[in-house]
Order: structure tokens, then sequence, then C-alpha cells
């Protein structure tokens, strides 16, 4: 990591170790509207966003702000309760910064969390989509200009970004709490707007299954840092030109709550099955 990084970091985690000294092994990155999951989280140390130095704090409704660090079943885990996005005005070096310094708290293994709007059009409003791959449609990247000691660090492999054990451990889980699952891969544009009906009559024909505005940069870090990545979309509405309305924030938020309690009891599953 880049010296000036090291120092940043090095900061935020001064400030954290005089909270806790939990050394969590587990990530979790909880999107729109799925930050209740943080309050199943026990002996928990709640820090607000805007009390660690160095760190983004979201300007997003459904983005509490906070890193959440405690015990699940017998998982140590530390939660990023809201994350923040490029289109907020950060930029993707800040838009990551709570992943390296996860990866500095101890994680091994990362869970990247997001609502999505559904592009395949035999999805539907509060599935649940096991992330297999992504594309990267913000044309923006967080290691652009980031000095690295190393080439490998630079040229970051992307082959099974997304751990193909933990995608074959949540289906499973799925399967066997008799929760229904997709998987398909995930597109992400910068956003703040919605995507047109005609991108995303591209995003289908490129692959794409659901699109974000996040995510894929958080993922791009966990793979130069050596993260484990296991990535599950709530999708929440129907895609510009895929449904018959419009769409607003409001209504993510709505079906991210109404599919509180199913995400919760996968995630909480996988995570005890992780350890």
């Amino acid at each position: 990591m880049p010296s000036q990084v090291t120092a940043l970091i090095q900061e935020s985690l001064d400030y954290i170790r005089t909270i806790t000294s939990l050394t969590p092994k587990i990530g979790i990155v909880l999107g729109s509207g799925l930050g209740h999951f943080a309050e199943k989280i026990k002996d928990a140390h709640t820090i607000a966003a805007g009390a660690i130095p160095n760190y983004p704090v979201s300007t997003v409704p459904g983005h509490a702000g906070k890193l959440v660090l405690g015990r699940l079943n017998s998982a140590d885990i530390v939660a990023q309760q809201g994350r923040v996005h490029s289109y907020e005005g950060y930029p993707m070096e800040q838009v990551t910064y709570p992943i390296r310094l996860m990866a500095a708290l101890g994680i091994q293994t990362l869970i990247v969390t997001n609502a999505a709007g559904g592009v395949n059009s035999s999805f539907h409003p509060g599935d649940l989509m096991i992330i297999t791959d992504h594309i990267n449609f913000s044309f923006r990247n967080p290691l652009v200009g980031m000095p690295v000691d190393d080439e490998k660090n630079r040229t970051v492999d992307m082959f099974q970004a997304y751990d193909p054990e933990y995608i074959a451990l949540a289906e499973a889980t799925a399967r066997e709490l008799n929760i229904s699952i997709r998987k398909g891969v995930l597109c992400m544009t910068h956003g703040p707007n919605y995507e047109t009906a005609a991108e995303v009559r591209a995003i289908r024909v490129i692959g794409g299954d659901a699109c974000t505005m996040s995510t894929v940069p958080e993922v791009i870090v966990a793979r130069q840092l050596g993260l484990r990545v296991l990535g599950i979309s709530c999708i929440t509405n129907m895609a510009t030109g895929v449904g018959d309305s419009k769409l607003d924030h409001h209504e993510v938020t709505v079906i991210a709550d109404q599919i509180a309690e199913t995400f919760e009891r996968l995630i909480s599953t996988i995570i005890k099955r992780m350890v």
C-alpha cells in the first residue's frame, strides 16, 4: 500500500483501537436499505463515520454512516453500515477507503451487498441475487493514479473476483433455508441518475443481469488486497424499460425493508458457515 495511504489508514486504525481491540476476520458492506443487519451484531462497538479520522461520511438516505465491530454467531466481524458513492462527489480512493481500513483491521473475507435494478426480465423486486461477476460501466477505477510498490499490485487479476467456493456456499445455504435465490452479473453505472432504457438494453446485450451505482470499486480494491469476496444484490426494482414505472430511491428502501428478514437470515447463516 502506498505510504501516504498507509499513514491515513494508520490514523483511522489508531482511533478505532482506542475503542476496541477486536480483530475481525469478516467485513460486510451494507447497501441501501440493508443497514438494519448491523443490529444483529452482538457486543457491538458502533463508531460514527464522522468520528473516524479520514473516513468518508455518506450523504445518501438509507446509509447510516457507521462502522460496527462485534460478534455474529461465532465470528468476529466489522460492518460498514452505509457506504459512500462516487456520485456524491467522493474520489474513488475515498469510496474504497473503508475497504482498506477493514483490511488493516484484519479481515480476510469481504461480503458486499447492494440494492440493484433488475435487468434480467425473469427477475422480480424482492429477489436476492448472488453476484457471479461484474461489468464496470462506470468507466472509473479506484486504482488509477495510486502509487504502488510493484507492478503486480497495479495490474490486479480479476479472474474469479467473486469467490467460487463462497458462491456455492451461498447457493447451498439459500436452498437449505428455502430462500429463492438468483445468480447473475452485476453492472455498475456511475449515477446518480438511473439508467435510461437504451442503457439498460445495452447492459443486457453485454451480459448484465442487474445494475447498481456501487460495489465494483470495493471489489477491485478487495482483490488488490487479496481478500476473498462474496457479493449479494437485493433486486429492489426493475431497471428502466424493464418495468413499467418510474424509479425513485424511496422505492429502493421500501423493497429492501420488505426483504430485510430474509436477507438477514441468509447472510447470518452464510457467515456462520464461513468460520
